[in-house]
This record gives C-alpha cells, sequence and structure tokens, in this order.
C-alpha cells in the first residue's frame, strides 16, 4: 500500500471533505498546460508596456519581468481551479506553511547542498559552457535583479508548482521515492535552456529537486523546501560572483 504525502505537523485548514491530495492527474495537466499560455501572454504584456515607455527595457529586465508576469498569470490559474472545482484556498492547499521548528536547518541546507553540487560537477568532469543567461548579466542593476528574483520568486513559484502541487499526486500513485525523482525531472527541464541543455548539469539539477523534494516530503513543508531551494540560489549566485563570472 503506498503511503499518503505527509501533510505539515499543524495541518492547514483545508475543507473536510477532502483527501489529500484531494486533486488529480486531470488538475495537474490543466495547470502545467497554462504554462505555454501564461508565457505568452506575458510577452503580450510587456509589448504593450513597452509601447507605453519611453524606451524599452534592457533585455534582462524585459526577460524577468515578462517571467514574473507569467508566474502571476500561470498560478491565477491554479488559484482559480482550486477554488472553482474543489472550493479551496491556494496556499494551505500546497501546503505552505512555515516549520514551527528546524527553521535554520532548511537554510543551511541549501549551502551544504550547494557545495555537494559543486563536488560531484567536478567528479563529473563538466566541460566549461558559456551559459546563456550570463550575457544577460551587463551591469550591476541587472546583476542584482536577476539575484533578488533567483532567491524569493523563482523558488516560491517553482516549489508550489513541483513539489507543492505535482509532487502529492505522483507520490500517492508512484509512491515515495519514485514521485519525488519524477517530480524532479520536469524541474531539471526546466532550467535545461539557462545550462545550454548540458546532460550533466541536468542530471545534477534532478538530484538537486530531488533534495528539495525529500525536504518537502519529511516535512510535509512546500515552505521548506523553498527556503531550501533559496539558500542554495544564493549561494550559488554568491560563488559566480566571487569567482567574477558573472561581474
Amino acid at each position: 500500500m503506498v503511503p499518503e504525502p505527509r501533510l505539515p505537523e499543524s495541518e492547514p485548514e483545508l475543507p473536510k471533505a477532502l483527501r489529500y491530495p484531494f486533486w488529480n492527474y486531470e488538475d495537474v495537466g490543466l495547470f502545467f498546460g497554462m504554462g505555454l499560455p501564461s508565457l505568452v501572454l506575458s510577452v503580450v504584456v510587456m509589448e504593450g508596456i513597452s509601447l507605453l515607455l519611453p524606451q524599452k527595457p534592457s533585455q534582462p529586465v524585459y526577460f524577468l519581468l515578462a517571467q514574473m508576469v507569467g508566474y502571476v498569470m500561470w498560478f491565477a490559474s491554479l488559484v482559480l481551479l482550486l477554488r472553482v472545482r474543489y472550493d479551496a484556498p491556494f496556499l494551505s492547499s500546497l501546503a505552505w506553511v512555515i516549520p514551527k521548528q528546524g527553521f535554520w536547518r532548511f537554510v543551511l541546507q541549501g549551502p551544504m547542498l550547494a557545495f555537494a553540487v559543486g563536488f560531484l560537477l567536478t567528479v563529473l568532469r563538466t566541460p566549461a559552457i558559456e551559459m546563456p543567461f550570463e550575457k544577460m548579466l551587463q551591469d550591476r542593476y541587472t546583476l542584482m535583479l536577476t539575484g533578488v528574483f533567483g532567491v524569493t520568486i523563482g523558488p516560491f513559484c517553482e516549489e508550489l508548482a513541483f513539489r507543492g502541487f505535482l509532487m502529492p499526486v505522483l507520490v500517492r500513485s508512484l509512491g515515495v521515492w519514485p514521485g519525488i525523482i519524477v517530480a524532479a525531472l520536469p524541474f531539471s527541464l526546466l532550467h535545461g535552456p539557462q545550462y545550454a541543455w548540458s546532460w550533466r548539469h541536468l542530471l545534477v539539477l534532478t538530484l538537486v529537486g530531488t533534495a528539495f523534494g525529500r525536504v518537502r516530503y519529511i516535512t510535509g513543508s512546500t515552505a521548506a523546501a523553498a527556503l531550501t531551494h533559496a539558500s542554495y540560489n544564493l549561494t550559488l549566485f554568491s560563488a559566480l560572483i566571487a569567482q567574477g563570472a558573472l561581474f
């Protein structure tokens, strides 16, 4: 018998008739199917905003703002889906609760994971590649904007989507570890363009996503996974700056 995904110690307020996770693969398909339309609409919105500005934003600023607009639209569809189909709240349904204990433990796991990733990339003899996103970071302003996005909005949205919404359904149907690993695959592929589709980087990113999934499962808190994700990104970003790779 497959164990159900763990819930937070303090159960979020959900409709009593709903069995967690109360959504299914049809809902998962609807939500992820809204990803591309949200992306297209975000570009349309940004083009409209650009027409109203005296000068079009630089490429990095345009890209980040479009991504933020896209995330807003994408998650608005999820809010609507949960409310209309299940009359359920958004964040508590996705187990977004701050863990009562071990807050700093989850924060510190990020740097530890980042150092482990660095070691593994060395073992795999990962070749140096010119990452497309590095070309976008041309000055301090875009550097800081990208850093803030990478340690706040990025982890928040990615953990809600992959560990908060997708993973519980996979764990229920596949089992704990298969569900955690399968949920890490689209997370890895999402970052493919960022790493020029290097298979070594994608493999390591799948392992990273699995680590985030483990945090989500053992704590029952998507917020705990996001904390680890944010501190992981912050460590990598700080290391790149220290090495002079980004500035």
